[in-house]
This record gives structure tokens, sequence and C-alpha cells, in this order.
């Protein structure tokens, strides 16, 4: 699924091509959490779906270590 979504850190759009369904995604805006929404998906596809934050920028604004 294309996931378009600002960043919350620069304010930037993005979209990313995330392997969900429309059933997964619409589980986690009804409010379940999302690591049990979407188990399958690596740490940075969470962080964008539920931030915007793509892992460019976390390394940019953090560092790759964080």
């Amino acid at each position: 699924m294309l996931i378009t979504n600002t960043s919350a850190i620069t304010g930037v759009t993005h979209s990313r091509e995330i392997p969900v369904t429309d059933e997964q995604y619409l589980d986690w805006e009804n409010g379940r959490p999302i690591q049990y929404a979407m188990p399958h998906l690596s740490p940075d596809d969470r962080e964008f779906i539920k931030t915007g934050i793509t892992p460019e920028e976390w390394d940019t604004f953090w560092g790759e270590n964080q």
C-alpha cells in the first residue's frame, strides 16, 4: 500500500510503499497497537506510519545508532 504522511519533525510530506493491507491499516486506525495490527513491519515502517518520519530523517536528527 502506498502510504503518504507528513513528517512530524520536518513537515515534509513523503510517500512509501509499505506491505500492509487495507484491513491491517484500518485495524490500527481503529485503535489496535501498530505492533499487533502489523507485526511483520520493520520499526522504520511502523515509525513512518505513525509519525511520517523517514529512516533518513531519523538518522539526520538522532544519528544512526539511536
